[in-house]
């Protein structure tokens, strides 16, 4: 893994070129929406990341296309640990095969802060850095997404007017719509009888106790 981000404008146009005769034209331009919001994020919460974090924009649904039976072939490929819920709820394996597929196939890309944004973009986990948060949410709200709680945590989002907050309050706006996001998210698992991943209750939680100030006593 890269230890230090060198990720140049030709690189990621290099990269884009690839990706879209790999993906599907509905993939690709979610893909390339993804990169641009998490740009505009970027733009908020922290500029430097922002040639990674596009990066690992454009690489985030990396094998979202590939079907159950080739995400297990990857998963032990790669000596991933396979749940209950992963199977029953395929569309989390996505983020853990495309992370090691840019370690293995991507080097120059990657770094850990690309890598650890892929594997947790789907689920999410407790005590998230920003740059995870930043491409979860990127993949959320990007202007191809057209579903009902992505239009509303869209909207949720911007409509808050985030570049006219101090920096305390923007971050607390960006907890406050992730744990709007894991409602929203969880509500609809419920209603299809599906699991839900472990890592989202406890990001949600977690995050929980961040706005209330609690932590736990040891």
């Amino acid at each position: 893994m890269m230890l230090n981000a060198s990720i140049s404008e030709a690189m990621l146009d290099e990269l884009r070129q690839s990706l879209a005769s790999k993906m599907s034209p509905k993939r690709y331009a979610h893909t390339c929406a993804v990169e641009e919001m998490v740009g505009r994020l970027c733009a908020l919460y922290c500029p430097e990341a922002k040639m990674e974090l596009r990066a690992a924009a454009l690489l985030h649904d990396l094998t979202k296309e590939e079907s159950l039976q080739n995400q297990l072939q990857m998963c032990r490929e790669f000596g991933i640990m396979v749940r209950s819920e992963d199977i029953l709820a395929p569309k989390t394996l996505h983020a853990k095969t495309a992370a090691e597929l840019i370690r293995r196939d991507y080097p120059s890309f990657a770094t850990e802060t690309v890598v650890l944004a892929v594997r947790w973009h789907t689920t999410g986990h407790a005590d998230m850095t920003l740059t995870e948060q930043l491409l979860y949410l990127a993949d959320y709200i990007d202007d191809s997404r057209k579903f009902p709680d992505c239009v509303r945590l869209r909207d949720f989002f911007w409509g808050a007017h985030p570049e006219g907050m101090d920096e305390a309050s923007r971050l607390a706006h960006l907890r406050d719509t992730l744990i709007l996001s894991y409602d929203m998210t969880m509500r609809n698992l419920l209603a299809e009888s599906v699991p839900i991943s472990p890592d989202t209750v406890l990001s949600r939680n977690d995050l929980i106790a961040v706005r209330e100030g609690v932590r736990a006593i040891t």
